[in-house]
């Protein structure tokens, strides 16, 4: 691995902020550290970077322990939330800054430094000075600064939070393209799934302080390991349930007894349970989702919601035992009040405990 955190943990007085946290992040790898504002994202950030030094566990970068080392003789860049950007400075000489912290001789830094700004489209803004230049494109310079020393990591602190939306989707295209043009070992900090999901190779998701899953993205929506994780990637309906039977095993779920044949948990018969499922699995009518085979799930309910969202409609049912679920619908949906029956896969449940932390060991042998 480029760089690993073995059991890092970190207080901040009596305040525990990161707790016994291991991941790694392989060369030329991007990983996104994804979760809520005060899960321990930048305390990992400052401790990556040398800016903290934990108060246990270590931090290796190719193999070297580097957790007591100075900032400085880490190989590390870091693109911050807020620009860092000298405003007495020019883009050029902005860029060339890095280079020289780094040691880079001087009649080899303006080569360096038109290659990196040509890198992030900027070489004709190379005499503009940050006032000059819209967001988007202090970013970019900031990306050039960054990448140009040739760090063994780099690490982007939330670098799209202070940018509307249409900017930050774009920016995000040219650090995907970025980092694969140069191959830079990066540490993607941020709370947006969307952000996560689209650039990263791999995700770690940060749950108060601890990793609550790590995985590809494909696969942590799809068999989430805890009920943060499934809330947190996307929307995920919750249905509390409780094992009746074993043999085949038959959930009190929705107001009735539900038959999941080729299903298994390793939990007793009375356990309460909570199932997740995502929008898109479920589909009103008797069967299961459009497209899917297999046996299905059906459960009644009432509508009592519609919005339209123009790409979809959210119809928002209520079972039986007045909890209330989520679907997703192209087609023209059921009005207001309207009785249905909520279809689904059991493939498409992920079975959790009652506690709510950790999923249960679950054998579908059909998938």
């Amino acid at each position: 691995m480029m760089l690993e955190l073995e059991s890092v943990s970190h207080r901040y007085g009596t305040e525990l902020a990161v707790d016994d946290v291991s991941f790694g992040v392989a060369e030329g790898e991007l990983v996104a550290l994804l979760g809520p504002s005060g899960c321990g994202k930048t305390t990992l950030v400052q401790a990556v970077a040398g800016h903290v030094r934990p108060t246990a566990g270590r931090v290796t970068l190719r193999g070297a322990d580097v957790t007591d080392a100075p900032p400085e003789s880490r190989g590390v860049s870091v693109v911050f939330q807020q620009s860092t950007l000298y405003p007495h400075m020019t883009v050029d000489e902005n860029v060339a800054y890095g280079l020289k912290a780094r040691g880079v001789e001087s009649d080899r830094r303006a080569d360096v430094v038109s290659e990196y700004l040509e890198l992030v489209d900027l070489l004709d803004q190379r005499d503009a000075y940050p006032s000059e230049l819209s967001g988007g494109q202090r970013r970019r310079v900031e990306l050039a600064r960054a990448v140009a020393p040739q760090p063994d990591v780099l690490l982007l602190d939330e670098p799209l939070s202070a940018l509307d939306r249409s900017l930050r989707e774009r920016l995000r295209d040219e650090i995907a393209r970025i980092q694969r043009e140069t191959g830079v070992t990066t540490l993607f900090v941020t709370h947006d799934q969307a952000e996560a999901m689209t650039l990263a190779d791999r995700l770690v998701v940060m749950d108060d302080g601890s990793v609550a899953g790590v995985g590809e993205p494909r696969t942590l929506y799809g068999s989430p390991p805890t009920p943060f994780v499934a809330s947190f990637l996307g929307r995920s309906n919750e249905l509390s349930a409780t094992v009746v039977r074993q043999e085949p095993l038959t959930l009190a779920l929705g107001g009735q007894e539900v038959v999941l044949s080729d299903s298994r948990v390793d939990v007793s018969t009375g356990s309460a349970i909570s199932c997740h499922v995502r929008p898109d699995d479920l589909a009103l009518g008797t069967g299961g989702a459009p497209g899917s085979d297999g046996p299905a799930v059906s459960v009644p309910g009432t509508v009592t919601r519609v919005v339209d969202t123009g790409r979809r409609y959210d119809v928002t049912v209520r079972l039986e035992t007045e909890t209330e679920v989520v679907l997703e619908q192209t087609e023209t949906p059921p009005a207001t009040g309207e009785s249905v029956s909520v279809g689904l896969l059991e493939a498409d449940l992920t079975i959790f405990g009652a506690d709510q932390r950790d999923r249960l060991g679950v054998d579908v042998s059909s998938i």
